[in-house]
C-alpha cells in the first residue's frame, strides 16, 4: 500500500473543510475542459494545473499543519493499592486497639477473678521480680506494664517484704498500694496456732475458732471450696462424691501465725501455701514413680500417721500397707482401726446418712484405700509412704501405752504378739488402777 505524503494529507484536510458545493469558477473551468480535446486539452490542462497549484497554495497557507499526536501511555489504576493500604492501616488499628483494651482491662482488673491470693515478697526483691511473681500467681498478665506503672508512680523502692493478700480483680494502683503499705490488720498482735500431726479438719477448725481467728464453720466451708490457685490443686481428682471432707489431709500440721478476726479465705491461703511449699518437685517425682496420685499419697500417709505409735516406726508401718496393697488378691482389706473410727465420725456428722460413703472409709468393709484422708498427716508420714520400704511384714500391733510396735510376717505370729500386747495392756491398766487407789488412800490418811 502506497504511503500518503504530506500533500495528500493536507488535501484531505482541505477537502474535509471545503463545502461540498463547487464554486462558480470551478464549474466554468470544468465546462471549458469538456469543450476542449486533443492538443488543446493538454494546453488547457497544464494551464489549469498551474492555476490549481497557485490556488492550492493560496488556500493552505493559512491552514496550520497538524502535528502527529503521540500515543499516551495507559496509566495503571491506583485503586488496588489504595484498598490494600487502607485495609492494612485498618487491621493495624484494630490490633492496636485490642492490645490497648487488653492492657487496660488488666490494669483495671476488669473481668478477672475475685479469689484472694497470698503473695510473699522476699527481702530486697526488685520491681521486676515482684511483677514476675504476680504474673506467676495469676494476678497480672503483663510484668512489663506493671513495671512501667510502678516506675511512673515512683513506687519501686517502697515495696514491703512479707505476706500480702491481693486479688486479680484489683487495679494495678490498688495492688501497688497493698504491696507498699502495712494494713491496720498487720499491725495487730499475732496469734500463734499449732495444728498437731494427725488432727482432723474438724478439730483444726475448732482450734481456729477457740483462738478467735475465724468461725469454724466458715473455715471448713472455704477450706473445702478450694480453687485458690495453688499448683497442688491441679493434681486433685475432679470427682469427690465419696469424700466427706473434700480437702481433709491438706491442712499441713505446723505452727502458723494469724490475726484475730481474719477473713477465712486468708487463713486458708496461708495453710494452702504451706502445703504447696512442702510438696517439692522431688516428692512429686517419687510419687509418680510409685504410681500414686496426690490424693492417694495423702490418704495413705494419713493412715500411717494414725497407725504409727511414733515417727521411728512409720517406715515399717507403711511397708505393711504397701505389701497388702500389692497383694490384694490375698489381702483385699487393709483392716486399719483408725479408718473405722473415722467412718464412725463421718456417720455422726452426716445430715443424711449415706452408707456407701461410710463403708468406703472403713477399710474393714471397703477394699483398698479410703476415698479420702482420715486426718492431716505430717511430712514424716508422707515421706514414709514415699520411701516404700521393702519388708516381709503383713501385720503389726502396737501397745498404745508403751509405744512399742510388733511386726509379723504370718498370721500366727501376729496372734502371738496380739496376745502378748493384750496382757501388757491388762497389766498396765491394773497397775494404773492400783496406783490411783494408793494415791487416794494416801490422801485420806
Amino acid at each position: 500500500m502506497q504511503k500518503k505524503d504530506d500533500k495528500d494529507i493536507i488535501n484531505e484536510e482541505i477537502n474535509e473543510n471545503i463545502s461540498p458545493e463547487p464554486d462558480v469558477e470551478d464549474i466554468v473551468i470544468l465546462e471549458e475542459a469538456e469543450s476542449v480535446d486533443g492538443e488543446d486539452y493538454k494546453e488547457y490542462s497544464d494551464a489549469n494545473e498551474a492555476y490549481e497549484e497557485e490556488d492550492y497554495q493560496e488556500q493552505v497557507k493559512d491552514i496550520p499543519r497538524k502535528r502527529k499526536k503521540k500515543k499516551k501511555k495507559k496509566r495503571r489504576s491506583r485503586l488496588p493499592g489504595i484498598i490494600i493500604l487502607t485495609t492494612f492501616i485498618f487491621a493495624v488499628s484494630v490490633c492496636l486497639s485490642l492490645v490497648i483494651i487488653a492492657f487496660g482491662r488488666d490494669m483495671l482488673g476488669i473481668g478477672k477473678s475475685e479469689n484472694t491470693h497470698l503473695i510473699v515478697i522476699p527481702e530486697g526483691a526488685t520491681t521486676e521480680e515482684i511483677s514476675i511473681l504476680l504474673k506467676d500467681e495469676g494476678i497480672i498478665k503483663s510484668p512489663e506494664c506493671f513495671q512501667l506503672f510502678s516506675r511512673l508512680r515512683k513506687s519501686d523502692s517502697l515495696y514491703i517484704a512479707g505476706e500480702h493478700f491481693v486479688r486479680p480483680n484489683m487495679a494495678y494502683e490498688t495492688i501497688i498500694n497493698e504491696l507498699t503499705s502495712i494494713d491496720e490488720e498487720n499491725e495487730q498482735e499475732t496469734v500463734e496456732v499449732t495444728f498437731p500431726e494427725g488432727s482432723t479438719l474438724f478439730e483444726s477448725a475448732q482450734i481456729l475458732e477457740e483462738n478467735g481467728i475465724c468461725s469454724a464453720d466458715d473455715f471448713i466451708f472455704y477450706f473445702n471450696s478450694g480453687g485458690l490457685g495453688f499448683d497442688f490443686e491441679n493434681k486433685l481428682p475432679t470427682d469427690a462424691t465419696l469424700k466427706f471432707y473434700k480437702m481433709e489431709g491438706y491442712l499441713f500440721p505446723d505452727t502458723y501465725f494469724f490475726y484475730e478476726n481474719m477473713e477465712p479465705e486468708q487463713v486458708c491461703q496461708k495453710i494452702y501455701l504451706n502445703f504447696d511449699n512442702k510438696m517439692t518437685d522431688e516428692r512429686y517425682a517419687r510419687m509418680e514413680s510409685l504410681g500414686l496420685s496426690l490424693d492417694q499419697l495423702i490418704t495413705f500417709a494419713s493412715i500411717v500417721q494414725k497407725e504409727a505409735a511414733n515417727t521411728d516406726t512409720m517406715t515399717l508401718v507403711a511397708s505393711v500397707f504397701w505389701n497388702r496393697l500389692r497383694n490384694a488378691d490375698v489381702f483385699p482389706l487393709l483392716q486399719s482401726d483408725p479408718t473405722s473410727n473415722y467412718a464412725e465420725f463421718v456417720k455422726a456428722k452426716m445430715d443424711v446418712y449415706d452408707k456407701t460413703v461410710v463403708d468406703a472409709y472403713d477399710t474393714y468393709v471397703g477394699p483398698g484405700l479410703p476415698p479420702g484422708a482420715i486426718c492431716n498427716p505430717g511430712i514424716e508420714a508422707i515421706d514414709a509412704v514415699l520411701e516404700a520400704f521393702e519388708s516381709n511384714y503383713f501385720y503389726f500391733i502396737a501397745n498404745i501405752y508403751t509405744g512399742q510396735t510388733y511386726f509379723s510376717e504370718t498370721l500366727d505370729e501376729h496372734y502371738m504378739y496380739q496376745e502378748m500386747v493384750e496382757g501388757q495392756v491388762d497389766e498396765y491398766i491394773a497397775s494404773s488402777i492400783a496406783a490411783e487407789r494408793e494415791a487416794e488412800n494416801n490422801e485420806e490418811s
